[in-house]
């Protein structure tokens, strides 16, 4: 059922994971919808008071507010709340841009929506786990969906590190099972240190507070370790080299050939300007 409703009678999901986004994405969204208005309804479930909650079109909306417009179309669905949750998850996973954490509390809230609904038994009536129902929706295998969802279990701060990814999502999933209070010592020593752990360093500290050992110190040394792609380094392409350089050497007797070659060159700079005095 479609129909013209005030935009004042429509209310975000409750616990919606899905932010607001601004810039050059909303701008586009706001342009198109100037020009051609909105292509395709609101869908929307009863919602007490007489409102109605949106389950598919958050962002269109917002771009509507911004226009100056007033009534919008909407389908109406009556879903119960576990259904709608499974009908904005699936209307919203797909976008272009997701965050790692939107993805974390999206699939979570399906899972235990799937989990209400009891909709986990296949035709053979065998059951399947609700990460394998939701990989059938989407392009993540039910092991990624259960390291998406273990970031939900990041203090905000370091969530957040992730959405910037200043902190990698491999590394971000072995931090999650980390205490909160060890969080808050590893986000502490992050903003010290201006450093984030690599995979091998996050799985190290996490070793750490399993055995005990999880330590301010201990986080600090681990933060300051020079990580291999933080190494200054110099690469000259072959093309360049292929001309001047003697025939038939390995990569070592060619960095050798470069080192020896640089060193005679600096005493021959040295040599000119004591010269020049």
């Amino acid at each position: 059922m479609i129909k013209n409703i005030s935009i004042d009678l429509l209310v975000p999901f409750e616990n919606h994971p899905f932010k607001e986004r601004s810039g050059i994405e909303q701008q586009e969204l706001t342009e198109s919808i100037k020009e051609n208005g909105l292509l395709e309804p609101i869908i929307v479930r009863s919602f007490p008071a007489g409102k109605y909650e949106i389950i598919s079109g958050h962002r269109r909306v917002e771009a509507c507010k911004a226009l100056g417009i007033t009534s919008v179309p909407v389908t109406i669905k009556e879903l119960t709340k576990d259904e709608a949750i499974v009908q904005m998850v699936d209307s919203n996973i797909h976008r272009e841009h997701i965050l790692p954490s939107e993805k974390a509390f999206a699939y979570k809230m399906k899972s235990e929506a799937l989990k209400h609904q009891g909709k986990t038994s296949c035709q053979l009536g065998t059951k399947l786990r609700t990460d394998e129902k939701i990989a059938e929706t989407v392009d993540d295998s039910a092991r990624q969906i259960q390291r998406y969802i273990r970031l939900i279990y990041l203090i905000p701060e370091l969530l957040k590190l992730v959405d910037e990814e200043r902190i990698a999502f491999t590394p971000a999933v072995e931090l999650s099972y980390l205490s909160e209070y060890e969080q808050q010592i590893l986000l502490e020593q992050i903003e010290f240190t201006d450093a984030t752990p690599s995979l091998s360093q996050a799985q190290r500290l996490r070793k750490f507070s399993k055995d005990g050992n999880f330590f301010v110190d201990t986080v600090f040394a681990v933060l300051n370790e020079e990580k291999p792609n933080q190494k200054e380094q110099v690469r000259i392409s072959a093309d360049k080299l292929r001309d001047i350089l003697p025939r038939g050497m390995d990569k070592q007797k060619t960095e050798d050939f470069i080192i020896k070659a640089c060193e005679h060159y600096r005493k021959y700079l040295i040599r000119q300007r004591e010269r020049e005095r």
